[in-house]
């Protein structure tokens, strides 16, 4: 079948991840016939299965807000819209200030994000000791709290994205890389494969961590390096608190860390690092757990005595100020980039998916094209997401 000419569809999208797989299902529905290129060999085989499973709103950005508020939205009303069980719960996100700049931070936010249309309050520590007992009262000066956020499994997420995608005509072509881009008069029209060449009217980059590399084969240079991130889960024990509880102070080898119980009892956690492990190693390291477990046992005592059962590593594909980008490129007419999530895409990924259909059909909101102002290919990196 080599160089043989496969059939035309209205959107091929390259990622079947945390972006891809979604989308994939929203396009469809909107009546796209739609095919997912992807190198692994199912679905969400890169970054999604090594994603802990966060899913919040409370950001900075009020295009990460947004889209996530939408996102809760979805996955908080799955079952019943889908009859399938991804194990969302509902259990907020706690961002907890030890120090006078991490308030600072955390309040001068909370009034922008409250306007955004975040639940949201700031606690001082006696409050948010009641919210979480089992907080380290030493040093504590309190922090925010937004009891919507929760969290669900990426990879029962995933799949069930994958299946109603396929009920609703979806193609999906696993172990076929796209391994180049056709250009006509400036305009994408179609992807190669080792299996041959699928023509296109839209080709949407969802690639994740290699976003970059697609970027390129349509000579555009795409701002998005891998960032190595080490995470872990314990034995499961019986619940004893429901936030993600993330402390935002730099420490060495950290940025921050998060943590929360799952639904099944296990503590699943990660730290950022610092500084960044640029590159696609995800093999594991022996400074990880020491580093993590001291930071997590000094805010949560209580965590000292449960066992951790695994670790693993992957890839948070990082925009220079930490936005994401959703873009149509102007070099390449057709060529739609959703990208540079890092490490959020699980969270953004169907209220991104909605956007992106909305993109394709033409259909955008004014609420929508002020997302896009924010995630722009072509905008100046220089500012900072605070709460990455």
């Amino acid at each position: 079948m080599m160089n043989a000419t496969l059939p035309h569809y209205d959107v091929i999208i390259i990622g079947a991840g945390s972006i891809g797989t979604p989308t994939a299902l929203y396009l469809s529905k909107a009546g796209f016939k739609t095919l997912v290129l992807d190198a692994g060999p199912s679905v969400g085989q890169g970054s999604n299965k090594k994603a802990i499973g966060g899913i919040r709103a409370t950001h900075s950005d009020p295009a990460k807000v947004r889209l996530c508020l939408r996102s809760i939205e979805i996955f908080s009303n799955w079952q019943q819209e889908y009859g399938d069980d991804i194990e969302w719960y509902k259990g907020g996100y706690m961002f907890v200030a030890y120090r006078e700049q991490e308030e600072k931070t955390l309040k001068d936010l909370v009034e922008k994000q409250r306007a955004l249309g975040l639940n949201i309050q700031w606690h001082d520590s006696a409050e948010i000791r009641q919210i979480v007992p089992d907080l380290n009262p030493n040093g504590c000066i309190g922090g925010t709290f937004s009891p919507d956020d929760g969290n669900a499994s990426p990879l029962l997420a995933i799949h069930s994205f994958y299946t109603h995608a396929l009920d609703r005509g979806a193609v999906f072509h696993f172990n076929e890389p796209a391994t180049a881009l056709v250009i006509r008069g400036g305009r994408v029209v179609g992807v190669k494969t080792p299996a041959g060449e699928y023509g296109a009217d839209v080709v949407i980059n969802a690639a994740g961590a290699w976003a970059d590399q697609i970027g390129q084969l349509a000579g555009i240079t795409i701002p998005v390096r891998p960032d190595s991130h080490e995470a872990a889960i314990t034995e499961p024990v019986a619940r004893f608190f429901d936030p993600m509880i993330v402390d935002i102070r730099p420490a060495p080898g950290s940025s921050n860390f998060y943590f929360y119980q799952h639904l099944t009892g296990q503590i699943i956690f990660c730290i950022t690092p610092s500084p960044n492990i640029w590159g696609f190693d995800t093999r594991e390291t022996s400074e990880f757990l020491p580093m993590v477990s001291r930071r997590m046992v000094e805010v949560m005592p209580r965590l000292r005595n449960i066992r951790v059962r695994r670790t693993w590593r992957g890839l948070y594909p990082m925009t220079p100020d930490g936005y994401p980008i959703i873009d149509w490129t102007r070099e390449v007419s057709g060529f739609l980039q959703a990208v540079g999530t890092c490490g959020q895409g699980f969270m953004l990924a169907p209220g991104l998916a909605e956007l992106l259909t909305r993109m394709v059909s033409k259909q955008t909101t004014p609420e929508d094209d002020e997302v896009l102002r924010y995630t722009s290919l072509y905008r100046d990196f220089g500012q900072q997401e605070l709460l990455k």
